[in-house]
């Protein structure tokens, strides 16, 4: 599992040129979760 993690980190920050890059993946990544967790959370309800 851990070395899963580590290739995918990997992955991601040579996907990217600069830290600022890395901050914008990131964002990108948090904004899909979040919009997924609505998803399922308005789907509960009906």
């Amino acid at each position: 599992m851990f070395k899963m993690v580590l290739v995918l980190s990997l992955a991601m920050v040579t996907g990217c040129n600069t830290v600022g890059g890395f901050g914008k993946d990131l964002s990108k990544v948090g904004g899909s979760i979040e919009k997924t967790a609505d998803e399922v959370k308005n789907s509960n309800g009906k």
